[in-house]
C-alpha cells in the first residue's frame, strides 16, 4: 500500500509573503503548481506525510494548509478546462 501512489492537491492560505514564498518552494520541488496556491502530484502515502509534516513547520498561527488525496474513481470523475493537465493525462498516474 505505501508504495500506492493517489493524486493529492496541497492548497493554502499564508498570511505572510516570505512564509508563503517559502513554502511554495517545498511544494514546488514535489508537486505542480497549477494556481497560485494549489499543488498536485501523484503521491504515496510516505511522501504525503513527509511533505505535510515539512509545510507544517512553516506554519504560522494564523495559515492553514488543506491537502485532499482522491481516489482513482474522484480522478475518473474530475474534469478540467484550460491550464495543467491532470497528472493522470500525463501518463504518471499510477492505480
Amino acid at each position: 500500500m505505501a508504495g500506492n501512489r493517489q493524486l493529492t492537491i496541497f492548497s493554502y492560505d499564508i498570511r505572510d509573503d516570505r512564509r508563503r514564498r517559502r513554502i511554495a518552494r517545498l511544494l514546488e520541488d514535489q508537486m505542480v503548481r497549477v494556481q497560485y496556491s494549489l499543488f498536485e502530484a501523484p503521491m504515496t502515502p510516505d511522501e504525503v506525510d513527509l511533505l505535510r509534516d515539512a509545510v507544517e513547520e512553516e506554519l504560522g498561527a494564523d495559515d492553514s494548509l488543506r491537502v485532499y488525496i482522491l481516489t482513482s474513481d474522484c480522478v475518473r470523475r474530475s474534469f478540467q478546462v484550460g491550464g495543467v493537465p491532470f497528472p493522470a493525462e500525463q501518463g504518471h498516474f499510477l492505480f
